[in-house]
């Protein structure tokens, strides 16, 4: 195994840690996903956990339970899909990594 190997190695320690850094990163970022015209607001972190739900009086109907319903898991949705993208990882499952040169 010559310096060839080593090198890729060192490379993809490197990778590691830079992907690593970003995952931490993600952790602390705030992802605002809305719904409804800003009826309904989220805010979730980068490990996809509510950090806050708004919800404008404007839709609260004790007749429509339905709707709101319908527009939290919208609003939901909208910010999966924002923390998703931005994840390190690229949407691969488990936060598993791709391997050096792929």
């Amino acid at each position: 195994m010559g310096s060839g190997y080593s090198k890729m190695k060192k490379q993809a320690k490197m990778f590691e840690q830079q992907l690593e850094a970003a995952r931490s990163e993600m952790k602390t970022k705030e992802i605002i996903g809305s719904s409804g015209n800003g009826l309904v607001t989220v805010v979730i972190n980068g490990d996809k956990e509510l950090q806050k739900l708004t919800i404008k009086p404007d839709c609260v109907d004790p007749k429509d339970v339905e709707g709101l319903q319908d527009l939290i898991k919208a609003a939901l949705d909208e910010a999966y899909r924002k923390a998703e993208s931005e994840s390190p990882t690229g949407g691969l499952p488990g936060g598993m990594s791709l391997p050096f040169g792929m």
